[in-house]
């Protein structure tokens, strides 16, 4: 706690130096204690001068995923405002899941640096290499019916298009269901979970795992980076991931209010724009079979509608794209 009291105030006087006796005054602590949690902050990356007669100047911070970085002057109401963050962690998404089933709040992320056991789609693993990537899971308790969950996976894949798109400039577009590519190399993907009652949501955990600095050398076949993609080649280059992260939340948040207050059109037409699908020529892998044909759009509950090679009309819930011309 006197940490974070400690940090707020060299924020708010980041141009100057703050004296010791103003650090033991609004802490209420003695000059010993004020350096012991000086030296606590710097072990978490917090580069902070001292001077004898001056006091603490606060230089520069860390690009780590510390719940104290990504709230301060954070704008959302709900996502993002209790944070749960680890250096290192088997899976969000399963700790985000443990920690819903246990009633914590609507909007609480846990982020990781790195993920041991990270998820895909299918019992696929999603590859967490540590301090280059965001791997993140919110717990979401919307008011929806189960078979509405594809929703909730179009939503954040806008959210975070449109994160991308402001926060870099780059032109990041989506593939059905829940691939974010850019310059045909997949930056993103999204996982989304739930726990459910015949016809209501319990809770769904919402994981995003997003490649940022990460570089070629630790990425899979087809996959890229936002560093990558702008042509970052030296770590000094490197992208904010807590300024990311903070894009990413406010734009969830903006495109969840959006859901409720104006229903999923909208958010279904902003999907539409930013497809790579419409028109292209895909196949489909499902669990017992693969379907080839024009992707013509998805309907009103997020599902991909395919027109089969004779004309039909088939309606696709899940499975893997994969896109021929």
């Amino acid at each position: 706690m006197h940490d974070e009291k400690i940090l707020k105030i060299l924020r708010n006087n980041a141009d100057t130096h703050t004296s010791s006796d103003e650090l033991c005054k609004v802490t209420g602590v003695s000059r010993t204690a004020v350096w012991k949690h000086i030296e606590d902050l710097r072990r978490e990356g917090y580069d902070i001068e001292a001077s004898p007669h001056l006091g603490y100047k606060l230089v520069a911070i860390p690009d780590s995923l510390i719940p104290g970085e990504i709230l301060w002057k954070l704008r959302t109401k709900i996502i993002g405002r209790s944070v749960l963050s680890y250096k290192k962690i088997d899976s969000t998404n399963d700790s985000a899941y443990a920690l819903a089933e246990k009633g914590i709040a609507e909007g609480t992320v846990v982020i990781a640096e790195e993920q041991t056991k990270g998820k895909g789609r299918h019992g696929r693993k999603w590859e967490s290499p540590p301090k280059s990537g965001i791997y993140m899971s919110c717990v979401m308790r919307p008011e929806m019916a189960p078979n509405e969950i594809a929703k909730i996976t179009l939503l954040a894949a806008v959210a975070v298009a449109k994160a991308i798109r402001r926060f870099t400039g780059l032109e990041a577009m989506i593939k059905w269901p829940n691939d974010i590519i850019i310059n045909g190399r997949k930056v993103c993907g999204i996982l989304t979970e739930m726990k459910a009652e015949q016809d209501s949501i319990d809770f769904i955990i919402l994981g995003i795992g997003v490649n940022v600095n990460t570089p070629a050398a630790s990425l899979p076949k087809g996959a890229s980076s936002l560093k990558e993609e702008l042509g970052r080649p030296k770590k000094s280059d490197g992208i904010s991931r807590v300024g990311f992260v903070k894009y990413m939340l406010e734009s969830i948040e903006e495109e969840y209010l959006r859901l409720r207050t104006k229903g999923f059109t909208p958010i279904m037409e902003d999907w539409r724009s930013m497809s790579l699908l419409p028109g292209s020529k895909i196949k489909v892998l499902l669990p017992n079979r693969t379907i080839e044909g024009e992707a013509h759009d998805i309907d009103s509950d997020g599902s991909l509608i395919v027109r089969l090679d004779s004309g039909v009309l088939e309606k696709v819930s899940s499975g893997d794209v994969v896109m021929l011309r």
